[in-house]
């Protein structure tokens, strides 16, 4: 009973084979080796208790507890682990969770980022970086693009606008019609827009920044030159051919630039950057009747001239888009421009805005006219042109604004402006008081500035980003053929009835007539998500090497 019992007084005198003396005995790493009899004799008296009896697979007792640095052990492990020697030296602490061995590589950044084609941004201009929130933000130099562009448009719309207000001056110094004069408004326009193609392909040839830069050059040139005109036929080379082939080269390279910069947000950022025509329209509508006046219409065409030098200065700011394994060049551009005109919805698409330029600039070439006729002075006559100039950039914010709503395609967005702006253009004969006019001209010129930005994203929805500045070039070619006729066909029927009543409603009905087709459009009724980033109509599938940047949803033709 001794022996088995253990003695009291705190436990001494303990037998070594005593089952209590092999509890207490303890295995190299100080852990109690338990008891394996499942009956433990207790101490006496005040002595220690012995240990709880434990039984092989049984949890161990609660009172024990592990060694510093093990950790509690499991519940449903049993028996805690026994080591059997100290740690190896070459022994590493386990990484922590997601670590890679360093062979593997650095684990990938972005699992779902866009393949890097020649016509695709690279990822900077597409949306914000994982896990950040906010609005999709620019590639590196973005916004001096942006506002390069909105220099060049202020500066060739106000150019284009000037000259209509010109027509009278110049038709009365060289004893030419309402037809022949405006000509010398309609010619410039045809040529900005016939020369689309060209500044194109220069500027995918040499680049967007030396050929915007080239054609600033040249349409202060022209304007220069046609201060020296002794004819009206020195006026259509001069300020028609020469300055409108220089617009051509800085406003089609401009836009389709933008357009790169800005895919997720194209209608918004082509409604920003046209609406510079209102600030420069708004400057020089007050500003050219007053040089007339002072200067003469040589002087005016001069001082225009300097203006127009400035957009040297405006197309350095168009910062080339680096993107990889980009080598663009002339073989590439003819399979670009051959598979466009194959295309049904683009060649239906660019003859709506044949028919709707046909009577779209016909205000603004022959307003002023328009106010003289129903008894304005020259002031309150260039105050209808500033008006119309002023709303027609809050249109053109507004629409691109509206149309990164995604609960409308942007084609529909298209067509419900181009109805309002020929309906109003059906409205404008009413206006026979200076106060009337000036309502109506207003309301046209925010309709009319809400078309242009739609016009140009929409070719994005008709045709895919990838060939966008192809497609705008090619679209203004075929424009230019409205913008030409239109204007000169409003001053003949003038010089045929006496008053400008059947030339704007002629110009209306144009309008109309080239909102219809854009009912046709694949994308009008039944949408899929377009390459602006909107809802549009099928893509033009890729050939060769220039492919188009396509979302996941748009389907190829």
């Amino acid at each position: 009973m001794g022996g088995a019992g253990g003695g009291g007084g705190g436990g001494q005198h303990r037998t070594p084979g005593s089952p209590l003396g092999r509890s207490r005995r303890r295995t190299r790493w100080g852990i109690p080796r338990p008891v394996l009899s499942r009956h433990a004799p207790r101490g006496r008296g005040g002595d220690e208790a012995a240990p709880p009896s434990w039984t092989r697979g049984s949890p161990p007792p609660n009172s024990w507890v592990p060694p510093e640095g093990l950790g509690a052990p499991h519940k449903f492990l049993g028996r805690p682990p026994k080591l059997l020697g100290p740690p190896p030296a070459s022994w590493v602490p386990p990484r922590p969770l997601g670590a890679l061995p360093s062979h593997l590589g650095a684990p990938p950044t972005f699992l779902g980022a866009p393949p890097q084609t020649p016509e695709c941004p690279p990822p900077g201009g597409l949306g914000p970086p994982p896990g950040q929130l906010g609005p999709p933000r620019p590639p590196p130099g973005g916004w001096g693009v942006l506002g390069g562009a909105f220099l060049q448009a202020a500066l060739v719309a106000g150019g284009v606008r000037a000259l209509g207000l010109c027509l009278r001056p110049l038709g009365g110094a060289f004893g030419a019609r309402a037809g022949a004069a405006a000509w010398v408004g309609s010619a410039p326009l045809a040529a900005l827009q016939l020369g689309g193609p060209l500044g194109s392909a220069l500027s995918t040839r040499f680049g967007a920044r030396p050929v915007a830069m080239a054609g600033g050059f040249l349409s202060g040139l022209g304007l220069f030159l046609g201060a020296f005109a002794t004819h009206m036929t020195h006026l259509y080379l001069s300020v028609g051919l020469l300055a409108g082939l220089g617009w051509a080269l800085v406003f089609t390279p401009s836009l389709g630039t933008v357009g790169r910069y800005f895919p997720a947000q194209r209608a918004l950022a082509t409604g920003l950057v046209v609406s510079g025509a209102s600030i420069s329209g708004l400057a020089l509508g007050p500003l050219v009747p007053l040089l007339l006046d002072t200067y003469g219409w040589r002087g005016a065409l001069l001082l225009l001239a300097a203006i127009s030098f400035n957009l040297v200065a405006a197309g350095a700011l168009l910062r080339p888009l680096p993107v990889p394994g980009e080598t663009p060049g002339p073989p590439r551009d003819r399979p670009g421009l051959m598979r466009l005109l194959r295309q049904g919805p683009f060649i239906r698409y660019a003859l709506a805005f044949v028919l709707v330029d046909a009577g779209y600039y016909v205000p603004f070439v022959h307003g002023e006219a328009r106010a003289h006729e129903v008894g304005c002075d020259e002031h309150h006559a260039g105050l209808v042109m500033a008006a119309m100039a002023a709303v027609d950039g809050g249109g053109r914010v507004a629409a691109g604004w509206l149309a990164t709503r995604p609960a409308t395609p942007l084609l529909r967005h298209l067509f419900a402006w181009a109805v309002l702006t020929g309906l109003v253009l059906l409205l404008l004969p009413l206006g026979t008081s200076f106060g009337g006019l000036l309502a109506l001209a207003s309301a046209y010129g925010f309709c009319a500035g809400a078309v242009v930005p739609l016009q140009f994203a929409g070719v994005a929805e008709v045709v895919g980003a990838g060939r966008l500045v192809h497609a705008i070039g090619l679209m203004q070619m075929f424009e230019s053929f409205g913008s030409l006729l239109g204007p000169p066909f409003a001053g003949w029927l003038r010089d045929m009835t006496g008053n400008y009543t059947i030339s704007f409603l002629a110009a209306g009905a144009f309008l109309l007539a080239g909102s219809l087709l854009i009912l046709t459009l694949p994308g009008f009724f039944h949408a899929s998500q377009g390459a602006g980033g909107k809802e549009g109509s099928p893509a033009l599938a890729p050939t060769g090497p220039e492919t188009p940047c396509r979302s996941a949803l748009e389907p190829a033709m």
